[in-house]
């Protein structure tokens, strides 16, 4: 008779665990200490959970970035050897990082040990502070279901999509980072709702503070790839990119952008079709301060 007890109370705990594991950001401090670069070399990649780890690991190597901007990055995720992926790369190249969860996934962890997924921002330069932006506007699609088991093919999952904001020291005052991965549902109905809330949240920036938005909107569908560009275009924030849509995923289309906002010049756009461990092509760009 004792054991449904047990197993209910295993359960509570693994519940509580995760609970308090996916309000938590993670930080950790490898970069050396060199004199603040003039300019950034930003890069942008939804990584693919990074289980081609050595294969991205090169691809991130030979850019030599200032600034990296993740998507899909495990932690303790059976697919990807239960790596610390965010931290494992921010050893192996010598950069501070930072790692926000979306998701626990139900079918890549165990009860004592469950697996995470989320975005991490990595980068030369000093973190002054940071913080998650979970969306109110949500897909119920990636929810348990009692029909279903959680199997690492279904991606049943806990959480939900959010916003990693990171507040970087560059040129002696604050460079704001916001790293996105917006929902894939819906037919952009949610990618809109969920990029209005990061624009909202802007706000308590002051306008002249530069500011850079950056990941994979999901703009699977020509309209919504229009309505995002122009609701940033209306909120001040140039696309790296100008005016042209570029193929960032080696199916679906263009899904990855670097925005940019307040005293700041983006130039030297490129998407690098090159590198490989992920289904989506890395994008990098440059970015000089203004005064």
């Amino acid at each position: 008779m004792q054991f449904p007890r047990l197993r209910i109370t295993l359960v509570l705990c693994s519940t509580l665990l995760a609970s308090n594991t996916m309000d938590e950001i993670r930080q950790g401090s490898f970069a050396r200490t060199a004199p603040a670069p003039r300019e950034l070399n930003v890069l942008d990649w939804n990584i693919d959970r990074g289980s081609q780890f050595d294969r991205i690991v090169h691809g991130l190597e030979s850019q030599k970035p200032d600034l990296l901007i993740l998507q899909e990055v495990d932690l303790n995720a059976r697919r990807s050897n239960r790596l610390d992926v965010a931290e494992a790369l921010a050893k192996r190249m010598s950069l501070n990082f930072a790692f926000a969860p979306e998701f626990q996934e139900l079918g890549q962890g165990s009860s004592d040990q469950p697996a995470y997924h989320g975005q991490a921002t990595l980068t030369s330069l000093p973190i002054r502070a940071t913080r998650m932006l979970r969306f109110t506007n949500q897909s119920g699609f990636w929810k348990p279901r009692a029909y279903l088991p959680s199997w690492g093919l279904f991606q049943r999952r806990l959480g939900g999509r959010i916003a990693l904001i990171s507040e970087l020291e560059f040129s002696g005052r604050a460079l704001i980072v916001y790293n996105l991965h917006l929902e894939s549902r819906s037919m952009g109905r949610i990618q809109l709702a969920q990029l209005n809330e990061v624009l909202a949240d802007t706000a308590r920036y002051p306008r002249d503070a530069p500011v850079v938005i950056a990941g994979d909107l999901n703009t699977k569908y020509p309209h919504s790839i229009q309505e995002i560009g122009r609701v940033l275009a209306e909120a001040g924030f140039e696309n790296a990119f100008g005016a042209k849509h570029e193929r960032t995923h080696a199916i679906i289309g263009s899904l990855d952008y670097i925005f940019v906002r307040g005293p700041i010049r983006i130039a030297g756009a490129k998407v690098h079709r090159e590198l490989h461990g992920s289904d989506h092509f890395a994008i990098t760009a440059r970015l000089t301060p203004q005064a």
